[in-house]
């Protein structure tokens, strides 16, 4: 059983908080169905597109890979897809459920190999238990792929087939949950004999569970150095010896050794390590007491360990223990290896996935979890103490490092065993290409996110009776965000929580507006900021006690919140109206709405999308100055370009006038950033176009555009989400005194929950 596999069943717990069987399925189910879907990679609008993509222009590279077949690396995806295949013998901790029951097993491996390494995958499902039937399936499809990643194939067939795919195909074949476990295991096991002063060569191990992660980790255990002898492996019948006939196969037989121990508990007197890929419970404390001193304990089985750490804890103080969950220390998590393991085959075009790559992979996980954590590695899991020692030999999985550590190992040793079709000269160069192929998505929220659990907030949610609200409540909770206070009746939200399936969790908090002993105090706050607009008091304290915009609002003008999210039930401008009734303006800051678009390899963005309707060239060049300190503020280097409908001149308008306006206000002040305009947007953003205004002083396509007007600026953004395929986070407001976020009318629950950590964040 892979290591790297969830917890299921009604309450599933993982390190983002428990996940119930509704909420799995509607997440599944919401939107298109499944995780993935094909987005072509080259234009396809025009008839030319088209020709050039199929007939006639599909010829050209046919023919060149007809004469030279390794150029279907430079002109199809071969080099960067591999598939995903399955017969669903071994699903999760769940058994033979068959391969139709193993698609979204198999998606979601699809996804994580995108997600951590930028590798495209396609799952294939294979409908046969046949070994031959499944070999003859999948031996044929080496042209259409980089690599084969086989997932969920029960033991011994995934041995048999594995062993079989690599003799007849030229691309890497790899059974993660035999070798992905088996490396995460090594890396572990490499720093926990570190700790202990151990050497590889004199360690006695047992291992218990002879299925597929088994037997591969005692392989590459052995292949790091561990003795032959020294290696005691048991199954369910007990120790497997030389000599014993009783279930045994051809994989267990080579690992027999000479051993008068009979069972488990006998092999483990003495024992160095512990590798357990076997059951619930089957390590006992007693034999944990029985093991040497600093015993090294790799409890694997999922969802339950071999033994907890806990358990481990209450006999032995001196124990390192790992297991595969994520909500315990040391965590061995299959997501650390193979999509970087891949990365690395496919960039060096990897004829196979060969043992020194494998233990290069190891060497290099392990070497990770050997150096300072970065402070943002360690916000993103809630404080821990990540440093490395007994309760940190693993690195944790999202640790962005992996990406420029791991495939560049993993491609030296393939190199140097020479399985390596197109070596790397410039590792270093690599390295740094590889860092820069994380999803910018994720990249760009995870800056907020990271920042914001080095200090949690208090955040309202002002529709708090409202399920996605609720939902994202949750979320922003289970994140390490901060506490989420929701704004409504408590038996409204509990019942709308409840049938949601939605888990209240300690963090979220509930506050009605109208029986709140804050009333008077706010009431009064807000009759002294609005006596001289025409509200009489009791009009405040309608709107205290029946508006909870207003009641938001004013905790966090009065300072009891932090921030505030809301917009999710009515539109933008009354929102935003009532959020300006209790908060003022920053000083020195021009108030402007700011959207965040995020696509495949950039991130812009785009101002102002929601305050000016048609800003004055003075305006203007208030909204360029506070989007370039927004840039900053987000970790980017401001490149702001001042569009309109015209370039430099051509052809002239009105907006056109405004803009050139504001660059020369611009040029007149002492600003730090580059900026120019007026310009079209695709001269903007597109490298070759912009070189064509060698006079420009911008160095580079823009990452801040700063649009003539708000219709502008949102047909733009709209567009840009619904037919191009980005993401769009916002619009934002940016230059209040307080931190308030509006999302969109109907904003759904992930919505709600990033503005929520934007509110949190405060880009102001």
């Amino acid at each position: 059983m892979s290591a790297n596999k969830p917890a299921t069943g009604a309450n599933a717990t993982t390190n983002g908080g428990t996940i119930t069987d509704r909420e799995a399925l509607e997440f599944h189910a919401r939107g298109r169905p499944g995780k993935i879907e094909i987005v072509p990679t080259k234009p396809m609008a025009t008839q030319r597109d088209l020709s050039l993509a199929y007939s006639p222009g599909v010829a050209v590279p046919v023919r060149a890979i007809a004469e030279e077949p390794t150029r279907a690396f430079d002109y199809t995806a071969r080099g960067n897809i591999v598939a995903v295949i399955s017969n669903g013998t071994a699903i999760l901790g769940l058994g033979n459920l068959g391969a139709l029951a193993s698609k979204p097993v198999m998606e979601g491996k699809a996804v994580l190999f995108k997600r951590f390494a930028d590798v495209d995958s396609i799952d294939l499902e294979i409908d046969t238990e046949d070994v031959d039937a499944f070999v003859n399936a999948v031996r044929y499809l080496g042209p259409s792929f980089g690599g084969i990643n086989l997932e969920d194939i029960k033991a011994p067939d995934c041995f048999i087939i594995e062993s079989r795919l690599r003799e007849l195909m030229d691309i890497p074949v790899f059974h993660d949950d035999q070798h992905g476990t088996a490396i995460i295991c090594t890396a572990g096991l490499i720093n926990a004999l570190h700790l202990t002063g151990r050497d590889v060569r004199d360690i006695k191990v047992v291992c218990n569970g002879a299925g597929a992660a088994g037997i591969a980790c005692i392989e590459l255990i052995k292949a790091m150095g561990v003795r032959h002898d020294n290696v005691i492996l048991c199954d369910t019948k007990g120790v497997v010896f030389q000599g014993r006939t009783e279930g045994m196969n051809q994989w267990k037989t080579a690992h027999a050794v000479p051993t008068d121990a009979r069972t488990l508990q006998e092999a483990m007197m003495g024992a160095d390590v512990f590798l357990g890929v076997s059951a619930k419970g089957a390590l006992t404390q007693d034999m944990v007491r029985s093991m040497a001193p600093n015993p090294i304990i790799f409890a694997m089985a999922n969802p339950d360990p071999e033994i907890t750490p806990e358990e481990v804890a209450a006999v032995r103080d001196d124990a390192i223990v790992a297991t595969g969950r994520s909500d315990y220390a040391n965590q061995v998590n299959n997501v650390l290896g193979f999509p970087y393991i891949f990365r690395g085959a496919l960039d060096v075009r990897a004829t196979t996935i060969n043992d020194a790559m494998k233990i290069a992979a190891a060497q290099a996980i392990a070497a990770l979890a050997r150096e300072e954590v970065p402070d943002e590695v360690a916000a993103a899991y809630q404080g821990k103490l990540l440093r490395f020692g007994p309760s940190y030999v693993i690195p944790v999985p999202f640790d962005p490092r992996l990406i420029s550590t791991v495939p560049p190992a993993v491609a030296k040793a393939a190199m140097e065993s020479g399985v390596a079709r197109r070596p790397i000269v410039d590792m270093k160069a690599y390295a740094e290409q590889l860092s820069a192929r994380r999803d910018p998505v994720v990249g760009s929220l995870a800056r907020i996110f990271t920042k914001v659990r080095q200090s949690p907030k208090r955040v309202v949610f002002a529709e708090g009776e409202e399920v996605p609200v609720i939902r994202a409540a949750s979320s922003f909770v289970s994140q390490g965000l901060g506490t989420a206070i929701l704004i409504g009746r408590e038996e409204i939200i509990a019942a709308a929580a409840a049938d949601a399936g939605i888990e209240f969790k300690p963090g979220m908090e509930v506050l009605n507006a109208r029986l709140s002993s804050r009333n008077k105090d706010y009431a009064d706050f807000l009759y002294a900021r609005l006596q001289r607009q025409g509200f009489l008091r009791r009009d405040c304290q309608r709107l205290v006690n029946n508006d909870r915009n207003f009641f938001g609002a004013l905790m966090v003008a009065r300072g009891e919140a932090d921030a505030m999210v809301t917009g999710a039930t009515r539109n933008f401008a009354t929102t935003f109206e009532a959020v300006l009734k209790v908060i003022d303006r920053k000083p020195g800051h021009t108030l402007i709405g700011v959207s965040l678009v995020l696509t495949r390899g950039r991130t812009v963005i785009v101002a102002d999308t929601a305050v000016h309707d048609t800003p004055t060239a003075e305006e203007l060049a208030d909204i360029a100055v506070e989007a370039a300190h927004v840039a900053r503020r987000l970790g980017y280097e401001p490149k702001v370009a001042m569009l309109a409908n015209a370039t430099f001149g051509q052809p002239p308008s009105e907006s056109a006038a405004r803009v050139q306006a504001a660059v020369r206000l611009l040029g007149k002040r002492r600003i730090d950033f580059e900026v120019d305009g007026e310009m079209a947007a695709d001269v903007a953003l597109n490298a070759e176009l912009l070189a064509t205004y060698p006079f420009t002083s911008l160095s580079g396509p823009a990452n801040v555009l700063v649009m003539p007007s708000a219709d502008a600026a949102s047909i733009a953004t709209r567009m840009m989400r619904e037919i191009g395929g980005a993401t769009v986070v916002g619009p934002f407001l940016v230059g209040l005194d307080k931190s308030v976020q509006i999302v969109s009318l109907g904003a759904k629950d992930a919505e709600l929950a990033n503005m929520a950590a934007v509110a949190a964040f405060n880009v102001t």
